[in-house]
């Protein structure tokens, strides 16, 4: 049997056993009072060995099923008795496209506006700062159950953690004209982001109840969920509900591409579009079909669902052009990226034999701007070079310049100290492909998880001290950010605050750790440049 899988087997076997302690015996049924939160009693659990309580599968809001598929988040019905905790809540309706990325929970249902609390507070009068995690997957895959999100190291940094489940793909960012008219801020396909907002919503309301400050919280999130965090700071409906931001490789900051939200009309022509293939007559008909044929139907349509539109209220405005103008929920910003994040998406594309060759295919995309391109990101001297330069290239494009922009944007219009971040270690023993498509060639996208909280044990990979210093490190710098706005603290190299404009140094995150003068600026600038250009035409 492959190592990973009998490490999966025990973990799973271990969950188990850890699940059966925690249920209460007769003795301590007794003696342990529930904890209540909007809906009723939940049972409180049993610590680990550090202290630390975790509650699975808390609803939020409503299950969005039937009439209440594609409509915003209502509130949570109310539950008679206590409810247990220990069970993760269904992730949401997804594809494998990504693979198994959550193998301790298997349950998947579109009842799934569930989270999960890790809390080292002993008594509700403690306040610590709160840590929302909002998980990545391109808004079409991923959960909060997923073991690298496990948070009790992270919450073993004196803080509160909290991974949300959000409506996804087809369920979580469908908009047509249908869903729009009969939505009363006549508007559709941001269901996914209102999710999250009703998730922040509940904390402010109810964590305090696990020891929680509302007044301390920090969103947090990665790739998608990056991406979800720059639009939620951008929006009046998130003010007021985080005190801090972090953002882990995206931002959705590019108005002319599909990593970020489309125009409304453009959202609803493609859903459009997406119902006609279903030949469903009406609303009602399409919210009667079953959620598994309508995700099977999504799968044979060349687009995808994944970054909602700008609806004039979730998303008032591009979140480029909030930014631009100094119209964001002005907080605390930490934000970075990693030294290879092309490498797991240019692995993905595949060009036939005879294709174009790379500097071919930068002449036909950028046309007039090729030779600056080519000047940026020269091609190799060989194919496997021109695969290197192509996945860099990528890379800054969907990712990098996001990020970039988010950061530069923030730093410039706001009065929020941002704290820029470069991650450069690639985790040892990481395979390309044993595990799953989430790992590629070197310091590759989403990388930094297993550091960030600290779940380096998750991954049967051949652990060198630098990794368990850097994982620390980085949990401490989280964690201090999430109390402060500020992410230093005891024992930990100088993070200075980003200063924009080509005069800022960013923080490494490696086998090394400290700052560095900022690389590749250049490259930045002309996607700047260039976005700003076409998105004025």
């Amino acid at each position: 049997m492959h190592r990973s899988a009998k490490l999966a087997r025990l973990t799973l076997s271990l969950s188990a056993a850890l699940a059966a302690l925690a249920q209460p015996t007769a003795s301590t049924a007794r003696t342990a009072e529930p904890l209540h939160v909007e809906g009723g009693a939940i049972a409180d659990t049993a610590p680990d060995a550090h202290g630390i309580r975790v509650f699975k599968g808390i609803p939020y809001a409503a299950p969005p099923v039937g009439g209440l598929r594609w409509k915003p988040p209502q509130a949570v019905p109310a539950w008679s008795g206590v409810r247990s905790a220990i069970e993760w809540g269904a992730r949401c309706m997804q594809s494998n496209r990504l693979g198994d990325i959550d193998p301790l929970n298997a349950r998947m249902n579109e009842d799934c506006l569930y989270l999960n609390v890790w809390t080292p507070a002993t008594s509700a009068a403690e306040k610590l700062a709160v840590m929302v995690w909002i998980h990545g997957g391109s808004n079409l895959n991923g959960a909060g159950s997923q073991p690298e999100y496990d948070g009790a190291r992270l919450a073993g940094k004196r803080v509160v953690v909290v991974t949300v489940n959000y409506r996804l793909d087809i369920f979580g960012f469908l908009a047509t004209p249908e869903l729009t008219k009969e939505s009363d801020t006549h508007a559709s396909g941001n269901y996914g982001l209102l999710d999250q907002i009703a998730a922040l919503k509940w904390v402010q309301t109810n964590i305090s109840v696990f020891g929680g400050d509302p007044s301390r919280v920090t969103v947090f999130g990665e790739s998608a969920g990056s991406l979800d965090i720059s639009a939620l700071m951008a929006s009046p409906l998130s003010k007021g509900l985080f005190a801090r931001a972090i953002g882990e490789s995206g931002g959705a900051m590019t108005p002319i591409t599909a990593f970020g939200p489309k125009p409304l009309a453009t959202g609803e022509r493609d859903g459009a579009d997406f119902v006609a293939s279903l030949g469903a007559p009406s609303l009602a008909d399409l919210r009667a079909r079953p959620a598994a044929e309508l995700l099977e139907a999504i799968l044979k349509k060349p687009i995808t669902y994944g970054f909602g539109v700008v609806d004039g209220y979730v998303v008032p405005e591009h979140p480029a052009q909030a930014f631009a103008k100094g119209r964001q929920n002005d907080v605390p910003l930490l934000v970075g990226w990693n030294a290879d994040e092309g490498t797991l998406f240019a692995a993905r594309v595949t060009f036939p034999a005879g294709a174009p060759s790379y500097a071919d295919r930068v002449s036909a995309q950028f046309k007039d701007q090729a030779e600056q391109v080519l000047r940026l990101y020269p091609p190799g001297a060989s194919p496997d070079e021109d695969k290197a330069v192509f996945a860099a290239l990528f890379g800054d494009e969907i990712i990098g310049y996001g990020s970039w922009a988010w950061a530069e944007r923030a730093a410039t219009t706001g009065k929020a100290p941002v704290y820029r971040y470069y991650f450069t270690r690639r985790p040892p023993g990481a395979p390309l492909s044993s595990i799953s498509p989430l790992t590629a060639p070197g310091v590759y996208h989403s990388a930094e998880l297993y550091y960030v909280f600290n779940t380096l044990d998750v991954r049967d990979w051949p652990w060198e001290t630098d990794d368990r210093h850097l994982a620390d490190a980085m949990s401490s710098y989280w964690a201090n950010f999430a109390k402060t706005g500020d992410p230093n603290g005891p024992g930990l190299p100088q993070w200075s605050a980003y200063k924009p404009n080509g005069d800022g140094r960013v923080m490494e995150l490696g086998k090394e750790i400290g700052m560095r003068g900022e690389l590749h600026r250049n490259r930045y600038e002309f996607f700047d440049a260039l976005y700003r250009n076409l998105s004025s035409q």
